[in-house]
């Protein structure tokens, strides 16, 4: 078998090529939409609240929540408004003299 000899230029190539297809995978992972429905575990994670938590306020009605089985589902886009609704307004900071 007979060797290869690589190039400056077969090594620039490949470098191109590399990055090319690495813009495709990145372009692609940033275009595809958020899950409409996601699962407790997520939410929790989200709002960083125990189970507990989660299911005191499905219990209190805070939180609205699909069941299908034995599986509970959260609209991705009620949590964000329930984060929006609960924050808190923030002042601006006053700048010290020296």
């Amino acid at each position: 078998m007979a060797a290869e000899i690589i190039t400056q230029e077969d090594l620039q190539l490949f470098k191109e090529e590399l990055f090319s297809e690495i813009r495709d995978i990145l372009s692609s992972q940033q275009q595809a939409p958020p899950k409409k429905w996601i699962k407790s575990y997520q939410v929790m994670e989200i709002l960083g609240i125990s189970s507990g938590t989660l299911q005191t306020m499905r219990n209190k009605g805070a939180i609205a929540f699909s069941k299908m089985g034995g599986l509970i589902f959260y609209d991705y886009d009620a949590i964000l408004e329930l984060m929006k609704d609960s924050a808190y307004p923030g002042t601006p900071m006053q700048k010290r003299g020296r």
